[in-house]
C-alpha cells in the first residue's frame, strides 16, 4: 500500500473527527442554553448567549482548531507518483 493513503487516510480521520467535535459543540450550547423560556435567556453582544456560544463562538475557536491542526500534523505530500518516489529518496 502506498504510504501517501495512510498519511491521507489519518488526515481525512482527524478532520472527520474535527467535524463531528464541531457538531457536538453547536449542539450542546444551541439546545442546552436555547432550551430554556425566552424571557431567562442570558444575552452576549446583543446575540442569545445558546446562539453566541454554539455559531460565534464555536467558528472562532474550532478556526483556530483547523489553523493547528494543519500546521502540526498534516504534512504536505505530492499527487504525482514520479515526485513521490524522488522526495521518497531524497529522505534516505
Amino acid at each position: 500500500m502506498d504510504p501517501r493513503f495512510k498519511v491521507s487516510n489519518r488526515e481525512a480521520l482527524m478532520g472527520i473527527g474535527l467535524a463531528v467535535l464541531n457538531f457536538i459543540w453547536w449542539y450542546a450550547f444551541a439546545y442546552g442554553l436555547g432550551g430554556k423560556p425566552v424571557k431567562e435567556y442570558q444575552y452576549i453582544w446583543g446575540f442569545p448567549a445558546w446562539f453566541f456560544y454554539s455559531c460565534v463562538a464555536g467558528f472562532v475557536v474550532f478556526s483556530i482548531l483547523v489553523y493547528v491542526m494543519v500546521k502540526v500534523f498534516f504534512k504536505e505530500l505530492p499527487f504525482e507518483e514520479d515526485t513521490y518516489q524522488e522526495t521518497k529518496g531524497e529522505e534516505k
